[in-house]
C-alpha cells in the first residue's frame, strides 16, 4: 500500500474506503434520514447492508468476517460518517462499530466470540455498551449497579442511563460492580441479550439532538445471565472500559472532525451565493476571515487526530494525545457550528437547513464519551 499523496498517514485503501463510505451515505442515507430522524432510530435493513459491504468488521478478527485493519482506517470511517450531517445515523454505527464490539474483540472467550461475533460483523445483531448511570457519567467509580455470583448464574440490579442502541440493540456489554462495598474498581463486564429475564428497556429518551439514534434507560431486576456470559476477567471490567476509552475517544473527535468540516463547506457555498448590502457575504472580510480560521484549527484538529491514530496503530501510548484529541474537539465542533448557523441568518435556524440539525447534533460532542473538563484533567495529569 502506497502513502495518500494527501495525507501521508492514509494509504491507497485508505481512500478506498472513503469513497465507498461516502457512496453508501449519499445512495443510502442522505436519500431517507429525515425519515430516521422522524421515528427515532436507523432501520436495521440499512445496517445489514453495511455489515455486508465489511464495514462494521473493520478492526476485527478475519475468522469472523473482520478485516484486521488498523485505527487510520476507523478515523476514516468516523469522518465520512460525520460529514453525513446526520450525527444520529453516525453514532448509532460507530457505537456498534468501536464502543460496543470491542469489548467482545479484546476480551471475549473463544466460545463468546464464535458465537456472536459473525452476526455483529455482519450487521444482523446490533451492540450497545452500558456503563453510564442517573448518578454516574463520566465518573465511572460511582457506579451503583451490581452483579453477584448465585450458582452458575450471575444476577444483575440497577440502571443504566443514556444508552446508544438502547432501544434496539440485541447484545448489550454492561458494567457492573462485582467486589466489595467500597471497592470501587472492582467491576466486570457482562454480555447480555435481549430477552434476558429481568432485562427490560425502561424507556426511550427524547434528546435535544441525534434524532436518529435511539437511546434509553435500561433497567436490571435481579436479571439471571448464565456464569458463562462474564466477558473477561472478573473484577476487572473497570480496566476493560479504559482501555476501550481510548479507541472511543478517537472515533468521536474524528467523527466531530466530519462534521465541522461538512458544516464549513455547506457555508462556504451559502456565503458565496447569498447577497447582503449589495454584495456576497463572502466579500465581507470579517466572515471569510472567521471561516478561513474554522478551516484551519479544523484542519490542524484533524492532524493530531491522524498522528495520533498512526501512534496508536503502531502500539505507542496515546492517553494524553487521545483526551486532547477530545475535548478539542468537542469543543470546536460546536464554535464551527456556531458561526456557521450565524452566518446562515434566519435560514439557520430553520428546521428545513442542515446547519440547525448539525448545530442540535454538536451539542453532546463536548459531553458524551467523556464531558470536555474530565479530558482536560486528564490531560492536565500527564504535563
Amino acid at each position: 500500500m502506497n502513502a495518500s499523496s494527501a495525507n501521508p498517514f492514509l494509504t491507497h485503501d485508505h481512500e478506498l474506503l472513503r469513497d465507498t463510505v461516502r457512496r453508501f451515505v449519499t445512495d443510502r442515507v442522505l436519500p431517507h434520514a429525515d425519515g430516521w430522524e422522524a421515528q427515532g432510530h436507523v432501520p436495521r435493513d440499512v445496517l445489514r447492508d453495511m455489515g455486508e459491504l465489511g464495514l462494521f468488521g473493520i478492526r476485527f478478527d478475519p475468522e469472523y468476517g473482520g478485516s484486521d485493519l488498523d485505527t487510520l482506517t476507523t478515523v476514516v470511517l468516523a469522518e465520512e460518517l460525520g460529514r453525513s450531517t446526520y450525527g444520529g445515523f453516525a453514532i448509532t454505527v460507530l457505537v456498534h462499530t468501536d464502543m460496543a464490539t470491542p469489548h467482545l474483540h479484546h476480551a471475549g472467550t473463544p466460545e463468546q466470540k464464535a458465537r456472536l461475533m459473525p452476526d455483529l460483523i455482519a450487521g444482523r445483531k446490533i451492540a450497545a455498551v452500558a456503563m453510564t448511570e442517573p448518578d454516574a457519567g463520566s465518573d465511572l467509580q460511582s457506579m451503583r449497579g451490581t452483579a453477584r455470583r448465585v450458582g452458575d448464574e450471575w444476577v444483575l440490579n440497577g440502571t443504566k442511563m443514556f444508552i446508544t442502541n438502547g432501544v434496539h440493540a440485541d447484545v448489550y456489554f454492561v458494567a457492573m460492580k462485582t467486589g466489595e462495598p467500597g471497592r470501587n474498581h472492582q467491576m466486570s463486564m457482562f454480555i447480555v441479550e435481549k430477552g434476558a429475564p429481568g432485562f427490560r428497556v425502561a424507556r426511550p429518551l427524547d434528546k435535544q439532538g441525534w434524532l436518529s439514534s435511539d437511546t434509553a434507560e435500561l433497567v436490571f431486576e435481579d436479571c439471571r445471565i448464565p456464569a458463562a456470559n462474564l466477558l473477561g476477567e472478573e473484577h476487572r471490567g473497570f480496566q476493560s472500559l479504559v482501555k476501550n476509552l481510548q479507541n472511543e475517544r478517537i472515533v468521536l473527535g474524528a467523527q466531530a472532525m466530519g462534521e465541522a468540516a461538512k458544516a464549513i463547506e455547506i457555508t462556504l457555498d451559502w456565503v458565496k451565493q447569498r447577497k447582503a448590502f449589495g454584495a456576497t457575504l463572502w466579500d465581507k472580510q470579517a466572515i471569510r476571515q472567521r471561516l478561513a480560521m474554522r478551516l484551519s484549527q479544523v484542519e490542524a484538529a484533524r492532524a493530531l487526530i491522524y498522528q495520533t491514530a498512526w501512534r496508536d496503530s503502531q502500539g505507542q501510548q496515546v492517553v494524553k494525545e487521545v483526551s486532547m484529541i477530545k475535548s478539542l474537539a468537542g469543543t470546536l465542533v460546536n464554535e464551527v457550528m456556531f458561526d456557521c448557523l450565524q452566518f446562515h441568518g434566519g435560514m439557520g435556524y430553520m428546521r428545513e437547513s442542515a446547519i440547525e440539525r448539525m448545530s442540535r447534533d454538536a451539542r453532546v460532542q463536548a459531553i458524551g464519551g467523556g464531558a470536555t473538563e474530565v479530558l482536560l484533567e486528564e490531560v492536565a495529569k500527564r504535563m
